[in-house]
């Protein structure tokens, strides 16, 4: 029998014959999508809708209301028009309308992921504004949208992050695009709903090499030489406690008098990178304390409020040292560029990878490795292997001209400490 349509009442229904082969749709005159299928056995009431999402049609919406046996025409009726009503509003048949699941906007599932899980494991404040700049600045124009539609719609998520490849470069595009994998994954744990897809699957990430800027030990004695033309003596320190230490220059410039054990020969980084959890300690060598020695006269002479608390003062609002970058062209390495010396330089000196590992406060490799106590090794063994790191760049004072090596014995032999005694 074709389908057919008329006012759907319980009188109207009743006369309707049951189909002898398949079934048929009766639609509703009055109000559109409300139907009844009948059957060889029953009348089903029904409702159909187009269901929109971000104004784009998904599909066609079907749902059974219930059989005419179970619930009259007037109430099929009522629960058609509520049901049409939430398909309207973009919610799939079955779903609950009140929650706001899907309603969650990036704004929200941000503040969420930094309060909640940041700022809870005690990460470090570069790390929440490295993050905050990625959302509040890259995506800022997403902040109001919801994370379903970004769900939906990988594609979007795509092209942005090759805009910002083609605007920002290919590292900011890949740490942008890691910021928003994480934020959804979070937002993912109490918002079960969302498409269980990251949209980020749908990107192409830029190829990131390690940058290869490290010395090695025959380049450090004209690195030392171009470090001795940096006028500024507390940033001529820095550079040389970073290359000495391998610390990275965040934590380095933070440092407080009070981190320091000069009994022990131990400096302490309370919030390292990775925050409370990952602090450490590390050994200092002999040209190490000397350098703090230097850099403390030197601070008291010259920012004697602010180097009564910092061990690089500097007359900043923080009171320590802020900007620590230097023209390449007269100091071609520092920063981070000094840590990869330092791991270059640690194995060439011949120390074994679980040493590099713990004086860089690296996670040790390997199952046998996490059974090893570091700090039963601190005083005796890694300050050993410390002093065959600095030595090893102190030592390279021999190879240079004897104008620059004089200058150089009068700046690193300054300020000796008989620390045997």
């Amino acid at each position: 029998m074709p389908n057919q349509s008329l006012l759907l009442t319980d009188k109207s229904v009743d006369k309707l014959p049951l189909a002898s082969a398949g079934q048929y749709f009766v639609r509703d005159t009055e109000l559109a999508g409300f139907s009844i299928l009948v059957g060889k056995r029953t009348k089903t009431f029904m409702v159909q809708g187009e269901f929109w999402r971000d104004g784009k049609r998904q599909f066609s919406a079907r749902l059974k209301l219930g059989e005419c046996e179970e619930i009259t025409a007037r109430d099929a009726r009522v629960k058609a028009k509520a049901a049409l009503a939430s398909i309207a509003k973009g919610v799939r048949p079955g779903e609950v309308a009140s929650t706001r699941s899907e309603e969650v906007t990036l704004r929200e599932a941000w503040e969420r992921y930094r309060d909640a899980h940041m700022k809870r494991k005690g990460r470090n404040t570069k790390t929440i504004q490295g993050y905050k700049d990625h959302v509040e600045r890259l995506f800022t124009d997403w902040l109001d949208i919801s994370l379903g539609k970004l769900g939906r719609a990988p594609k979007m998520v795509a092209d942005r992050h090759d805009e910002i490849t083609e605007q920002n470069g290919p590292y900011m595009a890949n740490n942008s695009m890691r910021t928003l994998r994480a934020i959804y994954n979070h937002a993912l744990k109490s918002n079960p709903v969302l498409p269980a897809r990251n949209p980020t699957i749908a990107i192409d990430w830029n190829r990131e090499i390690r940058r290869d800027t490290g010395l090695g030990p025959a380049e450090i004695p004209g690195w030392l030489a171009a470090l001795l033309k940096v006028s500024n003596p507390i940033r001529r320190e820095f550079h040389l406690f970073s290359l000495l230490s391998g610390s990275r220059p965040d934590a380095l410039r933070r440092v407080r008098i009070e981190h320091i054990d000069f009994r022990q020969r131990i400096l302490h980084f309370p919030t390292p990178k990775g925050g409370a959890k990952k602090a450490f300690d590390i050994p200092l060598s002999r040209p190490m304390m000397r350098s703090i020695i230097r850099t403390m006269r030197v601070g008291r002479a010259l920012y004697q409020e602010h180097a009564e608390f910092w061990l690089y003062p500097a007359n900043s609002k923080d009171g320590h040292l802020v900007e620590y970058w230097e023209n390449r062209e007269f100091l071609p390495q520092w920063g981070n560029d000094l840590r990869q010396t330092y791991r270059t330089v640690a194995q060439a000196a011949g120390l074994s990878e679980i040493d590099i590992h713990l004086l860089m406060n690296h996670s040790l490799p390997g199952v046998n490795a996490g059974y090893i106590t570091r700090e039963r090794l601190l005083n005796n063994h890694l300050r050993e292997q410390q002093e065959r790191i600095s030595n090893v760049v102190i030592a390279s004072v021999e190879k240079v001209s004897q104008d620059i090596r004089d200058d150089l014995t009068v700046w690193l032999g300054s300020a000796k400490l008989n620390f045997d005694k």
